[in-house]
């Protein structure tokens, strides 16, 4: 069969190619799904647990001092002060809070509690001997934690507060727009503190 010359090659360009689909590249998106927000935990967590040990430490030993000066110090007041001392931890135990995108939860001794802060119904600020914040979302579960661990733990505020509002916009959270002012503030309150003491403006 006789060759045809190609006029492109005559004219010292390269010969010509039938159309077809284009090569692979490396140049399309990932189909890996992007890595989720990480979860926000209580960074004084371990310095509160420590805290409560020595208190508890410290009471079981002076009870023990005292029976032994005393010359009562026996077994069974041993056991006794054993336990009150191990009471007095349990009560002190400290909550871990860990916040993560859409939920809280708090573990405790007894167990661990969670509440979706992306469909939150109300937050109520509870007054007393401790103040309480009170998370309740559409499911029913409630959960309590101590103001002062988001004041202490802004990472954890921030992630609260975008959930709520979230909960807002959707029209669940009916209940709870003067408690968050009132963390905000103190939030804000405590971050302009800790810049002008670095700043030696306090």
């Amino acid at each position: 069969m006789e060759r045809r010359d190609d006029p492109r090659e005559a004219l010292g360009l390269p010969p010509h190619r039938a159309p077809g689909p284009a090569p692979h590249t490396s140049a399309e998106p990932s189909s890996e799904p992007s890595p989720s927000p990480e979860v926000a935990h209580d960074l004084h967590w371990a310095r509160d647990l420590r805290s409560a040990v020595r208190c508890s430490a410290l009471l079981l030993a002076l009870l023990l001092l005292i029976d032994h000066a005393a010359g009562t110090l026996t077994g069974p007041r041993v056991l006794l002060w054993t336990g009150l001392a191990a009471l007095l931890l349990l009560v002190l135990y400290p909550a871990r809070v860990a916040v993560g995108e859409g939920w809280l939860s708090t573990r405790g001794l007894l167990g661990t509690r969670r509440v979706r802060t992306d469909h939150l119904v109300s937050v109520r600020c509870l007054d007393g001997v401790g103040q309480r914040l009170v998370l309740r979302d559409t499911s029913g579960a409630r959960v309590e934690i101590d103001p002062r661990l988001l004041v202490a733990n802004p990472a954890l505020w921030h992630r609260l507060d975008d959930d709520a509002r979230t909960s807002a916009l959707r029209g669940s959270l009916v209940c709870g727009a003067t408690a968050l002012r009132r963390v905000s503030e103190r939030v804000d309150d405590e971050a302009a503190r800790a810049v002008f003491k670095v700043s030696g403006l306090d």
